[in-house]
């Protein structure tokens, strides 16, 4: 059987890797596309990877070291024929107001917070690019079953077009990973795409580990010397 894998790089490091404390610069992917083909064929340009990319701010340590980071990855990617598709992270501010649905809001109040206001990045057309490479390899022929890293339920029409117009197999990966800070942040797998897939596979935590990197001198580390 040939297959093809699609891994939802933003939804990957928010499900597994982030939860783990990963960075993806540490994650061997190669040993991980194995994994999931399970001796199956991978197809040419077979390898998927999905991410926003990170601009770096001025005067922003932060972005500069996460940009250097992302860079390291997609260059150890491109080395091993993996297809990287990236989009533009769009920053928007989200407010917070300090009212009754908030705990101890009163205690907060009198300290002179009425509102909290902080930034998010997210990834715009990250899903319409799988989606879109999901049919034109069903519909090219490219693979007998796609293989989803993805817990992205706007997925799900594309997935059930898939397997019912062109009678393709989609598998999809989701993870089960407890909140070690016992806050009940559990990460769980998307009941959507568990119904509406013909295989289903649910890693957990050693799972995810077992394809860690040795540790190895990274570029923010060179640049430090």
């Amino acid at each position: 059987m040939r297959v093809q894998i699609f891994i939802d790089g933003g939804n990957f490091h928010h499900l597994a890797l982030k939860s783990l404390g990963i960075k993806a610069v540490e994650f061997d992917f190669d040993a991980f596309a194995l994994f999931l083909a399970d001796g199956r064929t991978v197809t040419e340009m077979g390898k998927r990877y999905y991410v926003g990319t990170v601009r770096e701010k001025e005067g922003d340590e932060r972005s500069k070291q996460v940009m250097a980071r992302q860079t390291q990855l997609f260059n150890t990617l491109k080395k091993t024929a993996w297809q990287i598709k990236t989009s533009k992270l769009r920053e928007r501010s989200e407010r917070i107001f300090i009212d009754s649905r908030v705990d101890d809001f009163q205690t907060i109040k009198k300290k002179g917070v009425s509102e909290i206001v902080y930034k998010t990045f997210r990834e715009k057309g990250i899903d319409v690019k799988i989606a879109t490479d999901l049919v034109a390899g069903a519909l090219d022929d490219k693979y007998d079953a796609a293989i989803l890293v993805s817990s992205d339920t706007d997925l799900v029409p594309m997935v059930d077009w898939i397997r019912f117009r062109l009678n393709k197999k989609v598998e999809y990966i989701g993870f089960s990973i407890p909140d070690a800070s016992g806050k009940g942040n559990d990460v769980k797998p998307t009941q959507a795409l568990i119904s509406r897939t013909d295989v289903q596979r649910v890693l957990v935590e050693s799972d995810v580990r077992r394809f860690l990197l040795p540790s190895q001198p990274s570029i923010l580390d060179a640049t430090s010397l």
